[in-house]
């Protein structure tokens, strides 16, 4: 009888294990449940971007520019994934950028792994694969609105829908899908900036503004309005020291050259390479490298109310050079201190901030760089130019404030230990613990000898 109970019991067990292991199984499918228990949840979602996702009322689908060999599209689909658990309709598509080259030109393509997000027929593009440019960037699709942004016209400056080499309309095209409309400013038409601008672009003059235009500029910038100046060399002396003087800064004369460029395989000493920058907002966490074909040193010249912090910065073997420069005398220049040149690292990019004095904004941003070609449709291709160009533009609007998501690294990486802990754990790793396994073996074994 006793034997029968045993063979129930044992086909019991076995039974109830299979149920169990089906219950298991069905329950598996029909729900998911997922905990991060690493420190600071730092392989889950904040909860600023869960607060985000859920304003979405619609399907979001990303596109990763990302060649198949390697790790690189295995890193971003387990990086999505965990917006796709808060938001099953989000999608993500990878696309071999050496399929077709030419389609990665015109998408302006610069970067392996890059992704485009598209929502609603509006996209973001990213080049950074982090938790909060995905999240600012899916912040700027909801927001939808267009940001107006004026382009001062009437001067030969840079136009923002032309297709000449060294107009901006292939840059301001793809902003145009970020949220950002460039609209005409001339002040032969108006007399001031029309209100609802949310940015003004100066944009290389090559031909003096005149009194009235400047003026204009001034009461913008007086009144709190946001403001992009791209100078040039050869454009200084174009009536514009009154908008240099509210802001506190000078374009200083001659051009920058660099005798650093010949090792990277440039060999116009004018063409001025960047792949450090100054800490910034604007290029926090940028590694990309930047071209800049002509550039204006800057110098802060006023204490004010601005806080001037520069962001571009040339090499220490550059200067100022006041000598006319052609294709024929590139190899001849020499840095001559007699003549007032400057001797580098000289600033070219500043990024001004204050307490704005409008009523309607907290705070008021400016931008000043010493060159307009390196966002041009000519070089705008060349390395992180046009990631450069858009971060500047996102800082002068204010989208790097949308989601400040802080690292969340994990407490306690290193382990500290003196020499004589080290000696400690290797001779109880080597000795103690091996001898204790044998002498719980032997127990065993003479315990079962016994029986």
């Amino acid at each position: 009888m006793r034997d029968i109970f045993r063979r129930l019991d044992g086909w019991l067990f076995t039974l109830l294990l299979l149920l169990g292991c089906a219950a298991i199984g069905y329950l598996g499918n029909r729900y998911t449940v997922q905990a991060d228990w690493t420190a600071n949840g730092r392989i889950s979602l904040s909860a600023a971007s869960r607060a985000v996702l859920a304003q979405l009322d619609g399907p979001v689908q990303i596109v990763s520019y990302a060649n198949p060999q390697g790790d690189l599209r295995q890193t971003i689909a387990a990086f999505v994934q965990r917006y796709q658990v808060a938001k099953p309709d989000l999608s993500l598509r990878f696309v071999d950028p050496q399929l077709d080259p030419q389609k990665m030109r015109e998408l302006g393509i610069t970067v392996d792994g890059a992704l485009i997000v598209h929502y609603k027929n509006r996209e973001q593009r990213l080049d950074e694969l982090s938790e909060r440019s995905l999240t600012n960037a899916l912040e700027r699709l909801v927001r939808g609105s267009d940001r107006i942004v004026a382009f001062v016209t009437g001067d030969d400056e840079r136009r923002a829908d032309g297709v000449a080499n060294a107009d901006m309309g292939t840059f301001m095209k793809q902003l145009e899908g970020r949220g950002m409309r460039a609209v005409p400013l001339n002040f032969a038409q108006v007399t001031a900036v029309p209100e609802h601008t949310d940015l003004v672009v100066l944009a290389s003059p090559s031909l003096a503004l005149a009194p009235g235009a400047v003026k204009a500029l001034v009461n913008y910038v007086q009144d709190g309005g946001n403001l992009l100046w791209l100078t040039e060399p050869a454009n200084q002396d174009l009536g514009l020291k009154p908008l240099a003087k509210v802001l506190g800064v000078r374009v200083l004369p001659g051009v920058l050259v660099d005798g650093s460029g010949a090792a990277l395989g440039l060999h116009d000493p004018r063409m001025i390479a960047l792949g450090d920058y100054p800490p910034q907002a604007i290029t926090r966490g940028f590694q990309l490298t930047t071209l800049f074909p002509q550039v204006s040193a800057l110098a802060e010249v006023a204490q004010n109310d601005w806080a001037v912090k520069p962001f571009l910065r040339s090499g220490p073997q550059s200067w100022t050079e006041f000598k006319p420069i052609d294709n024929s005398t590139t190899s001849n220049i020499r840095f001559d201190p007699a003549a007032g040149e400057l001797k580098g690292p000289l600033d070219f990019g500043f990024a001004l901030s204050r307490l704005s004095p409008s009523p309607d904004k907290s705070e008021q941003r400016a931008v000043v760089i010493g060159d307009g070609d390196f966002l041009s449709n000519t070089f705008l291709g060349n390395g992180g130019n046009r990631a450069l160009g858009e971060r500047v533009f996102d800082w002068l609007l204010g989208d790097d404030k949308l989601v400040n998501l802080p690292p969340r690294g994990a407490p306690d990486r290193l382990l500290e230990i003196s020499q004589g802990e080290l000696n400690a754990l290797s001779f109880g790793f080597l000795l103690v613990l091996p001898l204790l396994l044998l002498l719980l073996g032997g127990i065993i074994v003479w315990r079962r000898r016994r029986r």
